[in-house]
């Protein structure tokens, strides 16, 4: 994703923009929130699991990496939940998809300090990372309205 910004000269100045992808993971109505074990300042708030995705890699393909990474599972990836939101001082962007686990593989919490299984009355028991807030809010109808990730 590329952004323009004006330089001191008036002039447009392009820059990439990160890409940050995220696994809302459903089953049985839950989505699966993962606790932050690292840096400090954001060890034990929640987070839906993913990470940076690199250079020349599709979005889908590193959240499938990222959640083989950090949870130890295969995953089939559905629509995208919420809007992009922007974070780092605008320097990366996340982007969240609806997941679902494949052939009865269950997360393990590999980089994570904790994991739980939420339904949409039970999102607001956890304090989410900032970033992850919004997608917190658009995920609650589709967790209330049972409907599957799809894509």
């Amino acid at each position: 994703m590329r952004t323009e910004r004006a330089n001191g000269g008036g002039q447009a100045e392009r820059r990439d923009l990160k890409v940050i992808v995220g696994a809302a993971i459903i089953r049985g109505g839950r989505v699966l929130a993962c606790a932050r074990s690292a840096p400090p300042e954001v060890a034990g708030m929640w987070e839906f699991p993913g990470g940076k995705v690199e250079p020349g890699e599709a979005e889908i393909d590193a959240l499938i990496r990222e959640c083989s990474e950090e949870l130890a599972v295969r995953v089939e990836i559905g629509d995208r939940v919420g809007r992009d939101v922007r974070m780092a001082h605008g320097r990366s962007v996340l982007k969240v998809y609806a997941a679902r686990l494949l052939d009865g593989d269950e997360p393990q919490a590999l980089e994570h300090s904790a994991m739980r299984w939420l339904s949409a009355a039970e999102l607001d028991s956890v304090t989410w990372l900032p970033a992850d807030a919004p997608i917190v809010a658009a995920l609650r109808p589709v967790l209330a309205e049972g409907r599957p990730p799809k894509r």
